[in-house]
């Protein structure tokens, strides 16, 4: 597997990046957040991480400037219905801790904004992410939510509304009716499921899944 590349930058061309590596050139897929990390084309000695995919009809490499986009990037695609076409416009909208914190505080409205994700989308996306998060203390200390001192503390949650009217809304947003929240967050308390991500993951499970 190629992890990495380190050679002269030929060309800069959202989204996408040529770089000669002892004379063979690479084109790599980026994000706007990586294309705007990098120096000017010419310049030797670059290093961008990377990550090829391959597929029945072709191979697609893509690049990183850092560990965490290019982890965010892998924990995106993992999710059904996310191509790598996708989980580079979530990263050229967002930086890695700002969809850290979007994901934290369950935004809808911002995840929203990325090109191609609609508001129902956007809910799913941050639900499934909440998880990942949830699961996976390396990503959050990558993406700088905790310190290690501080690695088993819960995701922060939004400041406003009780988590089961946040929920709720975020159900709503899916497409369910409001009979349908009420039912599906029912007992959510006392399933543990005392944050606005896990309440969602609790109404989702009882719910079979979502439309």
């Amino acid at each position: 597997m190629i992890v990495q590349l380190t050679g002269t930058l030929v060309e800069v061309i959202p989204p996408r990046v040529t770089l000669d590596v002892g004379g063979v050139g690479y084109e790599l897929g980026v994000s706007s957040t990586t294309a705007a990390a990098l120096p000017h084309a010419g310049e030797a000695g670059v290093t961008i991480l990377t990550r090829l995919i391959v597929r029945e009809d072709a191979m697609e490499l893509f690049g990183f400037s850092s560990r965490s986009e290019r982890a965010l990037f892998d924990q995106l695609r993992a999710i059904s219905g996310v191509g790598p076409k996708l989980a580079l416009a979530v990263l050229s909208t967002f930086t890695p801790s700002q969809l850290a914190q979007v994901v934290a505080t369950q935004d809808a409205a911002r995840m929203a904004q990325v090109p191609g994700v609609g508001r129902k989308k956007a809910s799913r996306l941050l639900v499934e992410l909440s998880d990942v998060f949830s699961k996976n203390a390396d990503l959050r200390e990558l993406v700088g939510l905790f310190s290690p001192e501080s690695d088993q503390a819960p995701l922060p949650v939004a400041a406003m509304g009780s988590v089961e009217s946040e929920a709720a809304e975020a159900l709503l947003s899916m497409g369910f009716t409001s009979q349908e929240a009420e039912l599906a967050l029912e007992g959510h308390e006392e399933a543990g499921a005392l944050t606005i991500e896990k309440a969602l993951a609790y109404a989702l499970r009882r719910l079979g899944g979502g439309r």
